[in-house]
This record gives C-alpha cells, sequence and structure tokens, in this order.
C-alpha cells in the first residue's frame, strides 16, 4: 500500500512539473514580442542579416522575423496596399517608399526616435535623403542601413607603383595622369556599359556622379524629380564631361565602339594583364568580385575617389543602399528601428564582408581588409553624398530611356541633343 501511494505521489509530482512547465512555456509565448519586417534580402545575404540581429534578440527578447523575397517590390505593395504591412520594411530603392510615404501609410520617425541622436550618428545627406512628403508635409520616411559607395576609380596598385604614376586629386591632375599613360604607350580608361537589359546603367552611374561635381546637390535633388530636364546645361555639362573622357582616340581600351558592346564585369580584367591593357575602371565597390581570382586587397589592387572637377561642388560621393521604414507603432517596433540607428546593428556583417555602415559610429577595425576600411572612412568623412539617381527616378526613365539613350549615345547612333530630348520626352506626367 505505502508503494502505491509513494509511485502516486511521484507521478502527481511528475506530471504538476509538466504542467507548470508547459505554463511558463505558454506565458513565455505570450509574453514574447514579435517585430516582423520584410525585404529583399535572400540566400547569403539573409543568412548575414540575421547573424547581425542575433545579439540584439538575446538581449531585448525581441523576435524580429524577417521575411526576404526575391520578388520585393511587387510582395510588398500588395501588403501594404491590402492593409496588412509587416511593421519594418527594408527599401533597396527609396523611390519605392516614397510612393507609399505620398500616400500617408509610413510613420514619420522623426515623432518615434531621437532624432538628436540620429543626427549625431549620421551626416547631414542621409537625413535628407531619409526625408520625403508626405500628404501633411515632409517626414522622416526612414533610416540607412547597409550602402555600397559607386564612383569609386579601381586600379592595379603593382603596376601602377612600378609605372611611378601618382593618385591624382583634382580633375586636372586625373588628364595629367591620362595623358601621361598615353604618353607611355597604353590606354588609360577600362570601359564597358553593356549589361543585357540594362545595358546602358554604368554610363548613368558616370552621368550621375558629374552632376555631383559639376553642380549643386539641389540641382541634383530637382533633377532626379524631373525638374530639372536632362536637356539643361547643368545635365548636358555632366554627360558631356565623362564623354571628353572616353570617347577621344586612345583613352579608351577598345575604343569607343567596344564600350557599349563590352560587358560590364569584364571591363576591369584587362588592368591585370601583364602589362596591363587599361590603367583605370570606375565602378562601385562590389566590382572587386569581378576581379580575377587570388588578388589581395591594398597590395594588388587600390581605389581612389573619382576627383572633383572644381572646388565649388567638391567630391560628393555617390551611394546605393537599404533604407528601413517603420509601419506599426509599437514600443518594441521602436526599439529595433532604434537599434538600427547604430553600426552595431552591422557589426557581424561588416567583419563577415559584403557591406560598408552609413553610421558615424561605426568602427573600421570591423572590415576586414585596408580597402574596405578606406571606403568605409570615405563615409565617415563625407561631406555630402545622394542615392543613384536612375533607381529615384520613375521606372520608364530610370531603368528605361535614360539607359537606352545613353548607350545610343556611347554608340555613336545618337547625339547627345536626341539622347536628352528623348529621355525629357518619356518622362511621365
Amino acid at each position: 500500500m505505502k508503494k502505491t501511494l509513494s509511485i502516486m505521489l511521484i507521478l502527481a509530482v511528475v506530471l504538476f512539473s509538466i504542467v507548470m512547465t508547459g505554463c511558463e512555456k505558454k506565458e513565455e509565448a505570450q509574453t514574447q514580442k514579435v517585430v516582423t519586417m520584410a525585404g529583399p534580402f535572400t540566400d547569403n545575404d539573409a543568412v548575414k542579416f540575421e547573424e547581425s540581429i542575433k545579439a540584439f534578440e538575446a538581449a531585448t527578447g525581441i523576435d524580429i522575423q524577417y521575411e526576404g523575397s526575391k520578388e520585393f517590390e511587387a510582395s510588398i505593395s500588395v501588403r501594404v496596399e491590402g492593409g496588412d504591412p509587416p511593421d519594418i520594411v527594408d527599401f533597396p530603392q527609396p523611390g519605392l517608399l516614397e510612393n507609399f510615404v505620398k500616400s500617408g501609410k509610413v510613420i514619420d520617425l522623426s515623432k518615434v526616435l531621437d532624432m538628436n541622436k540620429v543626427k549625431q550618428n549620421y551626416i547631414q545627406s542621409w537625413i535628407d535623403m531619409g526625408t520625403m512628403t508626405g500628404p501633411n508635409g515632409p517626414i522622416v520616411a526612414g533610416i540607412w542601413a547597409r550602402v555600397n559607395v559607386k564612383g569609386i576609380v579601381w586600379y592595379n596598385k603593382k603596376a601602377f607603383d612600378q609605372a611611378g604614376y601618382q593618385v591624382p586629386s583634382n580633375w586636372d591632375e586625373l588628364k595629367g595622369l591620362m595623358a601621361e599613360i598615353k604618353k607611355d604607350g597604353d590606354t588609360p580608361w577600362a570601359v564597358g556599359i553593356e549589361s543585357g537589359a540594362a545595358t546602358g546603367w554604368t554610363a548613368t552611374d558616370w552621368t550621375e556622379q558629374l552632376m555631383l561635381r559639376t553642380t549643386s546637390l539641389e540641382n541634383y535633388d530637382r533633377w532626379v524629380k524631373g525638374e530639372l530636364k536632362f536637356d539643361s546645361p547643368e545635365v548636358r555639362t555632366a554627360i558631356q564631361t565623362w564623354a571628353d573622357l572616353w570617347f577621344p582616340e586612345g583613352n579608351v581600351y577598345g575604343g569607343r565602339k567596344a564600350v557599349a558592346t563590352t560587358f560590364f564585369g569584364d571591363a576591369p580584367k584587362v588592368m591585370f594583364e601583364n602589362p596591363p591593357k587599361a590603367w583605370l575602371h570606375n565602378q562601385g565597390n562590389f566590382i572587386v568580385s569581378f576581379f580575377p581570382e587570388g588578388l589581395q586587397a591594398g597590395v594588388d589592387y587600390d581605389f581612389f575617389n573619382l576627383p572633383a572637377v572644381n572646388d565649388t561642388y567638391g567630391a560628393p560621393l555617390l551611394v546605393g543602399g537599404d533604407i528601413y521604414a517603420m509601419f506599426n507603432d509599437r514600443p518594441e517596433v521602436r526599439q529595433v528601428m532604434e537599434f538600427f540607428t547604430s553600426a552595431k546593428s552591422l557589426e557581424t556583417w561588416l567583419k563577415s564582408g559584403g557591406a560598408l555602415a552609413p553610421h558615424k559610429d561605426v568602427d573600421p577595425a570591423w572590415l576586414t581588409n585596408p580597402v574596405d576600411r578606406r571606403l568605409q572612412q570615405l563615409l565617415i568623412d563625407a561631406k555630402g553624398l545622394r542615392f543613384d539617381g536612375s533607381d529615384l527616378m520613375p521606372g520608364a526613365v530610370g531603368a528605361g530611356t535614360f539607359w537606352k539613350e545613353m548607350t545610343g549615345f556611347v554608340s555613336g547612333s545618337r547625339t547627345l541633343d536626341e539622347a536628352v530630348k528623348s529621355i525629357d520626352a518619356s518622362w511621365p506626367e
């Protein structure tokens, strides 16, 4: 009898323990805070993003549930317009975010974040690019996260140093370097704008970079909004400035005609032949993935920022990147957004490579090689910067006639006059 009672008592204790454990887990599940997020990160980028938020989730108990999609642009429009937006949305192109801002669906971050702290950690240009106009006026629509730098001039460091060439600090010195390379019997530039259906986008990047060096940031903003026409002295000057580098005989490997048929990823490879067939290549920091295998950053290749054309406008950076917007306001969502305003949110991503940070509190030591660290320092020291212009323009222009007409201009099938007038005519009413 006593043995039976003992067994029953043990079973009761075990059952009670199971019930209490279940209750605790249920209570934990009920109290755990979830923040939903959607964006374009998939595959390796998604893994890197998940790694970057683990420490925050462990410290706060907030579960950031990220849903990445390669059809992000289409899927997010359905969710937002259907009244079921994620708490936070990661936009790789600010133009899409601006559409939702205009319809009043995005929360003004200046009302939910400490903007003094935000402004301390971003240069003003990032704040400017995140400010958009809603139904009731301008709002801070998003904060910037992972970014990349465009408009970087890459070169074969070993050959460059052996030849005794010097990195130019202004436009005149750049033209002097080109003259020196040609005098030595070589070709200054490696350029290619072929990219399948997207052929021409590298020429639009050059146009954007020269807009930032030949006119004001305000005019750049007017241009991407359609307020400053392509057929204006400012835009014509920007295009003609890069054309003056490319078109003269002997300035580009393969000549002007080859530019439109050379795949952009193959273009820089001729710099690393022995001897180099060209010496300079202008492209974003992602281009190093197209370099021949086995090259060491800072040893085999290096870069400089495309120099200022004149001192009036300097050499602002052209950038791409991700801007995070908030669609639902709860304390935990605010806490996540505040986390994203610090470089700590990108620390593990920076250490693994493939990203740069827009934040001032970034530790350059997190970057994996000396070239990435210098690129990061460029962002930290930047006095001005702007987002890729073609990505901000209406799709019919930025990913349509702008690409097409610049390709025609480069190949010689279109005059500059014909190209700019055609682009302006394509701008939606």
